[in-house]
């Protein structure tokens, strides 16, 4: 019983962003976010939110105010001292901003990081894990249509080392 108890109280403490979500975002940059979105969020117990580009994608990242510290605590123990330390911390933090949900339920995203993520008026939101993701719609169906035998290769190489608990 004690193996359960401890897998209930893990489960319990993992907090993911679930779902795929197809919204607007208006000429002035505000994004109306789903209301199964919002009580998502509201588990974060955090107000702020913190929206970046993304490393790899050209869409935006959108961490609780939690998670971005647990974050930037790893990147704060990089050497600033070495040159490719400071080039990837001022790379990684380009254009972040703090948001804060509106009495609307909308999200404020920047000219900036609309411009860098091609925002237009057609929006999809994804969860990934501890944050979500801000893409175009069109950019988003490009990235994700994978054929099937690609994505089970993909599949095998990321997690077919993985360790079962």
């Amino acid at each position: 019983m004690g193996g359960f108890r401890n897998y209930y109280i893990n489960l319990s403490q993992m907090k993911s962003f679930i779902g795929t979500y197809e919204c607007k975002i208006d000429d002035k940059g505000r994004l109306k976010v789903p209301s199964s979105l919002i009580k998502q969020m509201e588990n974060f117990d955090d107000k702020a939110f913190v929206v970046k580009r993304s490393v790899f994608q050209s869409c935006l990242e959108v961490y609780p105010m939690t998670a971005w510290d647990k974050m930037m605590g790893k990147i704060n123990k990089l050497n600033r001292f070495v040159k490719k330390n400071a080039d990837f911390i001022r790379m990684f933090t380009a254009g972040v901003k703090t948001v804060e949900l509106d009495n609307a339920g909308r999200l404020q995203i920047s000219k900036d990081l609309t411009v860098f993520a091609g925002l237009q008026k057609d929006i999809v939101i994804t969860g990934a894990g501890e944050l979500f993701e801000v893409w175009d719609k069109e950019a988003y169906e490009k990235v994700i249509s994978i054929d099937e035998a690609d994505f089970a290769s993909l599949a095998e190489d990321v997690m077919g080392s993985l360790d079962e608990e």
